[in-house]
């Protein structure tokens, strides 16, 4: 440090895990900090294959899709299993396998999917993270962002009668300020930047999430509940996503919006999970 200048360090992270709930992210921690948010629904330890989506944070595996059907994929719902190094959850029509690394204070999760070629896709590390109000998410300024329809309720004028989703540049896309993670105010939007490499500011901390992988389509998923979601029960989550593929369900997706198994059987990708702190 010289004089007052701020200096910026790594934070290294950990992780638990719960293989028997679904491979679900339990902790994403370091410099003191948690980074999943989480809360209890005791339905979670009754839930099987094909069940309504049963929130209680963390980060969950969402393929082959996130929202349709099953809901949120078909990979939360099962127990896992170690195999080799590997966490591996065996689903109907493919075989995901997951090894998390922690490298020069990094979280490194290395995928791989199997399944037959011409096989189709989404997934997202669907991450619901504990951050203040005066969070937010930083992503290249003029990204293309596809909202999605709950955003009609707030988007005014801006939003087209009738429209199911809507394109706008980050990070105010159609005038919605999306970027900003801030307190409750009774709304929900679902949006997906077209990026691969985003960060999350909260204070001092940044969290940056980068997710690498080859020829295949990819986005950043977010989902800004400020307490608009449930009806009944509403609650405030804040949801970054890193995806394979650029939409929500997979029964709607064109050719070009959802990852496709090749020849080879198999698709790989990492996602990168780091952290650094500003101080003086």
């Amino acid at each position: 440090m010289v004089g007052d200048t701020p200096v910026t360090r790594p934070v290294p992270l950990t992780t638990d895990v719960d293989l028997a709930m679904g491979g679900r992210w339990t902790s994403l921690r370091g410099g003191g900090r948690e980074w999943l948010w989480s809360r209890a629904d005791p339905a979670r330890g009754h839930v099987r294959p094909g069940a309504e989506f049963v929130d209680v944070g963390g980060l969950e595996e969402c393929i082959p899709t996130v929202r349709g059907r099953p809901d949120h994929g078909s990979a939360w719902s099962r127990p896992w299993r170690h195999e080799e190094g590997d966490a591996v959850v065996d689903c109907a029509d493919f075989v995901l396998r997951r090894r998390i690394e922690h490298i020069d204070g990094a979280v490194v999760a290395s995928y791989r999917v199997s399944a037959d070629p011409g096989y189709r896709f989404l997934w997202a590390g669907h991450a619901l993270l504990a951050v203040s109000d005066s969070a937010r998410l930083v992503a290249p300024a003029g990204t293309p962002t596809l909202v999605y329809a709950e955003a009609a309720a707030i988007a005014g004028d801006a939003w087209t009668a009738g429209a199911t989703t809507m394109t706008g540049a980050w990070p105010e896309p159609l005038g919605l300020p999306l970027s900003r993670l801030g307190p409750a105010d009774g709304s929900a939007v679902g949006a997906i930047l077209s990026c691969a490499d985003v960060r999350i500011t909260d204070g001092a901390d940044t969290l940056r999430m980068l997710l690498e992988v080859d020829n295949q389509p990819v986005g950043t998923a977010l989902w800004r509940n400020l307490g608009g979601f449930p009806p009944r029960a509403p609650y405030r989550s804040i949801g970054v996503e890193p995806m394979l593929g650029s939409v929500f369900d997979l029964a709607e997706a064109a050719p070009h919006e959802a990852a496709t198994v090749p020849a080879s059987g198999e698709v790989a990708w990492r996602l990168v999970i780091s952290a650094e702190r500003t101080g003086r």
